[in-house]
């Protein structure tokens, strides 16, 4: 596989990246995504706490996700990173209120801190469909 058959998505209704590097990379019918936090479309961070965090970057991930024509239900893996493990049953309820009954494989890693102070990150991988 050649650097051309590699694609950057990138899409306005998801915050850009705020490093050197793409929301997400399509290699073949795989779409990585880059890790997510709680910015809002605009690169503001959201108000409030590990509730309105997750839920601003489970709709990040989704506005990524539908960019480069795949939804949730296509994700084959998925990676989290919580500022505080004792969040852990909270995002587990709203990550399932997205997810559905679908259940990709999931790491969740405790970790000391994230971007702009972020409570949670999430990456995912998935299957692209159209």
């Amino acid at each position: 596989m050649s650097v051309e058959s590699i694609v950057f998505l990138s899409t306005n209704e998801a915050p850009k990246a705020i490093g050197p590097y793409s929301q997400a990379t399509v290699v073949g019918n795989l779409i990585y995504t880059s890790g997510q936090i709680a910015l809002l479309p605009s690169g503001a961070m959201i108000d409030g706490g590990i509730q309105e965090q997750t839920t601003q970057v489970l709709k990040n991930l989704q506005a990524v996700l539908k960019a480069g024509g795949s939804n949730f239900n296509q994700v084959i893996k998925t990676t989290i990173f919580l500022a505080d493990m004792n969040d852990f049953a909270l995002v587990n309820e709203i990550y399932g209120q997205f997810f559905g009954e679908h259940k990709p494989a999931r790491s969740t890693i405790a970790v000391k801190t994230l971007p702009k102070n972020a409570l949670i990150e999430i990456e995912c991988i998935a299957l692209k469909v159209s």
